[in-house]
């Protein structure tokens, strides 16, 4: 409404993060609530360049003024009235929203998604899924996470009815769902294995729902089963798509007789691309494959974020060109098994070093960069593990070094890292095994962990659902 982007900030990252994020996207301005300022004092610390800063929450911002000469403090009682605003134009091909994801290198990666790009995806998903002013719509996702965009301006474009849980509402969904009334949900398959877990997908639990969208990670099979069984009434789609390629880009919808047959490992698929993205699935060498062999998953269209901000070197290794193909494509690091005409993708799983932690996706190569940062050691090795079918539920990291004192490790890089991307437990070796190329051999120390605590942790505590991206 401003004609700017956003860049959403969490007030549950490390201030040192938050920091970085907002000094690496250059924000002029920052809207802070009640339950932010405690940390604007760290936060603001060593900030060369002036913001306004936005209090809403508070009518007299006198104290802050004086706590904060450098910065022009603003509270509600210097805002105009909402009748004031007009409309303001807005290039299509401008940045929307810059959301940070985990970066390989230890440094987040600013993805810029334009408004095209959104208005495309909101287009595509209105048509979809029919929703209407009468429609009540969960929001479960931090609004760091992407997927945040679909519920908040789904439903403020058709005048539904957003409801918000609370941390406390988050640790019991099942009863939020039907204490909000809740018609669209919308969550990572993680909540509904919680909720599996404690015994909340019970058949005709959920009647109110008419539809469950689930992204973010690999969805199980025996989830949908579950969930299809307690929400009888509601359609179920898995959808797909990295935040380069705006929320979601694929769809998959559930149906109780033929879905089983069509899922492989225990994953529901993909399904198809939304209307005009294009999917392409390569090889090594970006070539083509045939029908019905495996490689990796690149797509094109409209909803093609403009790549990484101020990054032009990791755009050009992500958005490529494709020989014999017009248009820029974005590498998804995805493997999946190239359809026969009228079949769905099928999810093989990644194929780098990135993985899903309860729907966050992590780049263990950021864990890795801030241990040896915080070490000092450069013998480090991030798993996620164990796996799971959507993913890892955790991480753990070995260190190659005689001893070290773990815990002061952990407590420094809760300074650095979200409660997600935290190793559950660090490991010691005095030497790494080596693969047949001299690399650190991966597998090796994953079979180690699996032969020495078998199937869980030796700290296997289940995080907090307040923790989680639902």
């Amino acid at each position: 409404m401003a004609g700017h982007g956003y860049v959403p900030l969490n007030r549950t990252f490390p201030v040192v993060r938050t920091r970085l994020m907002l000094e690496r996207s250059m924000c002029r301005s920052m809207i802070v609530d009640a339950c932010s300022e405690p940390q604007l004092q760290e936060l603001l610390c060593g900030m060369a360049i002036p913001l306004v800063i936005v209090c809403p929450d508070r009518a007299d911002v006198t104290e802050l003024a004086a706590k904060f000469p450098a910065h022009r403090i603003i509270g509600a009682n210097e805002l105009a009235d909402a009748e004031q605003w007009r409309p303001v134009n807005v290039a299509v091909d401008s940045i929307a929203y810059l959301l940070f994801t985990s970066g390989s290198t230890g440094q987040p990666k600013g993805v810029m998604v334009s408004h095209a790009n959104v208005l495309h995806y909101l287009d595509y998903v209105t048509k979809r899924y029919r929703f209407t002013s009468n429609d009540r719509v969960s929001q479960t996702f931090d609004l760091t996470f992407d997927l945040s965009a679909h519920d908040m301006f789904v439903a403020w474009e058709h005048g539904a009815c957003l409801c918000c849980p609370t941390q406390k509402q988050l640790i019991k969904p099942g009863a939020f769902i039907n204490d909000a009334r809740l018609t669209v949900w919308f969550s990572v398959p993680s909540t509904a294995v919680f909720m599996r877990r404690f015994g909340v997908l019970k058949p005709g639990m959920y009647p109110g729902l008419r539809l469950s969208l689930f992204c973010g990670e690999a969805l199980p099979v025996e989830i949908v089963r579950h969930w299809a069984l307690a929400a009888p009434n509601s359609v179920i789609e898995n959808i797909y798509g990295p935040t380069e390629l705006t929320i979601a880009c694929t769809a998959y919808r559930w149906n109780n007789t033929t879905s089983p047959d069509e899922c492989e490992q225990g994953i529901v698929p993909i399904g198809q691309p939304f209307d005009g993205m294009r999917a392409l699935i390569v090889d090594e060498q970006l070539r083509e494959v045939e029908h019905g062999r495996d490689g990796e998953l690149l797509m094109t269209g409209p909803q093609l974020g403009l790549g990484y901000w101020q990054d032009g070197e990791k755009t050009r290794q992500a958005f490529v060109s494709v020989a014999g193909k017009n248009g820029t494509y974005y590498r998804t690091g995805d493997g999946v098994r190239r359809p026969w005409p009228g079949e769905a993708l099928v999810y093989l799983g990644r194929l780098d070093n990135q993985i899903k932690v309860l729907g966050h996706r992590v780049e263990l190569g950021e864990v890795e960069a801030a241990v040896r940062q915080v070490s000092g050691l450069e013998g480090v090795v991030a798993l996620g593990w164990p796996t799971t079918e959507s993913g890892a539920d955790g991480i753990e990291v070995f260190l190659e070094t005689d001893s070290f004192d773990t815990d002061a490790l952990i407590g420094r890089l809760k300074e650095k890292l979200p409660a997600y991307m935290l190793p559950r437990n660090v490991l010691l070796l005095r030497r790494f095994p080596l693969n047949a190329n001299g690399k650190y051999d991966r597998k090796a120390l994953q079979l180690m962990l699996e032969n020495t605590f078998g199937s869980h942790p030796p700290r296997a505590a289940m995080p907090h659902p307040a923790d989680r991206p639902s």
